[in-house]
């Protein structure tokens, strides 16, 4: 028989919900089999009968003989007619694997490559969960129209059939580049046509295709100061030097970049709604930072997030629409203006570059989802986007006002809050040398998220301060977690 330890190690298999999922005679055998790798159990070793494990574990003898015969058929053990089973000879063979229980800090490190520990250490979130208040860049999703998607989803499947079904082109579907195109053209001045598209899963890995195709490690690439931190940590992993530049309340200095000293290859941008200032870069400083382009031969890219969003006077024309040379790289993204998990974003590439990207992006996860790209080509066609937009503007800006009263009425002897013209998150800076760590920390305890601003900044002094989002949240619950904040403030 199995020692007392052996046997408990087997029935833990079996309760564990994690493997609520298998068979039963699938969860005995693969305890057994975990024995027997961990060397717990070595060759040669008797097994229990099959009519006393299955007493033992209170299952059928059935149950017992189906997980060794898969024991047996796997090469873990030998069966011999009136001998019994036995862990197999070659079972010698197998060096035996750490215990899974031992202590996480004996765990041997995996040896990183350079590149790897860049990737590893610049990494995003690996833990999701439902949003909290007053987490920035999240757009609500409570009223999306399901149904019109939903029905638009059918009349695809119904008109395409297992073609829906299939792999798209790597540079994405013609119909959608098409839509895209007819869109950003219209409503962000952009001149685009439909083969400049190229559909991605994301803006990150549209940051990470310009970040490879246009740029070598140790290259130099402007950053606005402070800046998206999604884009400098993707810039850090493809070993590119992120040269700072200050803003103002007008965007980037163009004095700044006129009197770089270092060479730089590209140029990065949030000009509609700068994260995390939410400033809009002037017309003049857009024709600056053209010029400064076409002077270097840098490129810009321009990460036009959540342009949509504009709540004060017209949205200024596109960077990539003012640029006579064709060198700037557009990228858009519709995570922000529909929902996170259509995992749909797009990039417009000067026509040098259309093959390049295209191919590039084949090694990295090959295509977007064709039923996906075809539904959201019918929302596009059927006006149901802009009609989305139009309401959710609506409302967002409502929450945005509701915000800045409350946290003028709660917390404007802590705070200073800038109303932004557009975007989906409020920057506030800090009054009185008041600890932002302190409070972030204290905040994410009472169940409200804010995203501190020092780490935005990569030169000093930095503000101290949070971004606060609003586009996801009810009036009402902005207010609880206000009402929170003035609490943790009032006891700091």
């Amino acid at each position: 028989m199995f020692k007392h330890a052996q046997l408990e190690t087997v029935k833990a298999w079996i309760i564990d919900p994690a493997n609520g999922s298998l068979p039963l005679h699938e969860r005995i055998q693969r305890a057994i089999r975990t024995l027997i790798l961990e060397g717990v159990l070595s060759h040669g070793k008797a097994l229990p009968a099959s009519r006393a494990l299955a007493a033992s574990l209170c299952v059928s003898r059935d149950t017992i003989e189906a997980a060794y015969s898969s024991l047996h058929a796997e090469g873990f053990i030998e069966r011999q007619t009136g001998r019994g089973s036995f862990v197999s000879s070659s079972a010698r063979f197998l060096k035996p694997r750490p215990r899974q229980h031992q202590p996480t800090a004996e765990i041997r490190k995996a040896k990183l490559s350079v590149r790897g520990k860049i990737v590893y250490e610049s990494g995003g979130i690996r833990e999701f969960s439902s949003p909290r208040p007053l987490a920035p860049g999240i757009p609500e999703t409570r009223m999306f129209p399901i149904p019109i998607w939903e029905r638009l989803q059918r009349q695809v499947l119904k008109e395409f059939q297992h073609q829906a079904l299939e792999q798209s082109p790597p540079q994405g579907i013609e119909r959608l580049r098409r839509a895209i195109a007819e869109y950003v053209n219209l409503e962000r001045g952009t001149r685009a046509r439909a083969e400049q598209v190229i559909v991605l899963t994301s803006s990150q890995q549209a940051l990470a295709l310009c970040s490879h195709v246009l740029m070598d490690a140790g290259d130099g690439i402007v950053i606005e100061d402070p800046s998206y931190q999604g884009a400098h940590k993707a810039f850090n992993a493809a070993g590119l030097r992120c040269i700072p530049v200050p803003l103002d309340e007008k965007g980037i200095s163009v004095d700044g970049l006129n009197s770089l000293t270092e060479p730089a290859r590209a140029i990065y941008l949030t000009p509609s709604h700068q994260y995390p200032t939410g400033v809009t870069l002037s017309l003049d400083r857009r024709l600056a930072v053209v010029k400064w382009a076409n002077r270097y031969g840098a490129w810009i890219i321009e990460d036009d997030y959540d342009s949509e969003f504009h709540y004060e006077g017209k949205p200024m024309a596109s960077l990539q629409g003012l640029d006579t040379s064709n060198r700037t790289i557009y990228i858009g993204t519709f995570t922000k203006s529909l929902f996170p998990g259509l995992r749909i974003a797009y990039t417009i590439v000067p026509s040098e570059l259309i093959e390049p990207f295209t191919m590039a992006r084949t090694l990295m996860d090959g295509h977007t989802a064709s039923i996906t790209q075809l539904t959201l080509a019918k929302f596009l066609e059927g006006g149901h986007f802009g009609a989305y937009v139009r309401k959710m503007r609506s409302i967002y800006v409502a929450r945005r006002d509701a915000l800045a009263s409350m946290m003028d009425e709660y917390l404007s002897e802590y705070v200073t809050c800038e109303t932004p013209a557009g975007g989906m998150q409020m920057p506030c800076h800090l009054k009185h040398g008041i600890s932002e760590k302190e409070i972030a920390t204290a905040a994410r305890r009472a169940g409200v998220d804010i995203l501190g601003l020092t780490n935005l900044y990569a030169c000093p002094p930095a503000s101290t301060g949070f971004l606060m989002g609003f586009a996801a949240y009810t009036e009402r619950e902005i207010e609880d977690a206000v009402k929170k904040l003035a609490a943790i403030f009032r006891h700091v």
